[in-house]
Parts: C-alpha cells; structure tokens; sequence
C-alpha cells in the first residue's frame, strides 16, 4: 500500500493541504520498501487530491483536513486517516504495526482563505 503523510520537519502537519511537504510511504508485508519526501505542489481545491490519485496513493494521513478534500479523497477511493500527531517515524511504525486510526480533525473548518470563516489561528492544539 502507498500512504502520504502530511510533513512538517520531522511531524505530522496538523494541516494537510498547507503543509511544507509529505512523506510517501511503500508498506508491503509489513516492511517498508520505500519512502521519499516531497516538496508540497501547491494547495488549490481539488489538485491534491487528483495529483495523489495519479501517483497511485491508497490512504492520507494528516493532522487534519477539509470537507472537501476529504470527499474528494473518498470519491477516488483513497482512505483519509485525520487527528494523527507524532513523529513521522512513529507514524511509520504504527501503519507497519496496523496500529494507526482516525481520531477526528485536529483543526476546525475555516482556517484557510475562502473557506468558512477566515481566522487568524487554526484550532488545533499548537495554534497556528
């Protein structure tokens, strides 16, 4: 399976779309084959979610994430997993170990322009 992390250093982002870049990650048999970061390509509604379509990627891993990214995700087929924290090599550990789920968004809707309500700090427990 191929998973995309939402990357910031060496954390989950808590935002998906806004987030400096993502870690791809190969998982067969329980073993890490490959994984790479990539720089983000840029946030406009709707092109993450085709850009990781067409890189063949079954699951999104983030702190948090829009409606409608999340839709979009759900209509290609590619699971959405939001509320993750940690180390990115944490994160790693507990996907080989099948122990990682959702555990709700970590930000509320409205932290990015022309969505919702403009603010000037997301929800989430780190504040910007």
């Amino acid at each position: 399976m191929r998973f995309v992390i939402s990357t910031d250093g060496d954390f989950v982002s808590p935002h998906f779309g806004r987030c400096p870049s993502f870690t791809i990650v190969d998982i067969e048999d329980n073993k890490v084959i490959k994984k790479e970061t990539l720089n983000n390509p840029g946030h406009e509604p709707g092109f993450l979610p085709e850009f990781f379509r067409q890189k063949g990627v079954n699951c999104i891993i983030c702190g948090g994430m829009g409606q409608r990214a999340a839709t979009l995700f759900q209509q290609y087929g590619i699971e959405t997993v939001v509320g993750i924290e940690g180390k990115i090599t944490d994160v790693i550990d507990r996907l080989v170990k099948g122990e990682l789920s959702s555990r709700g968004n970590l930000c509320q809707p409205g932290g990015g322009k022309n969505y919702g309500i403009k603010k000037a700090q997301c929800d989430h427990k780190g504040g910007d």
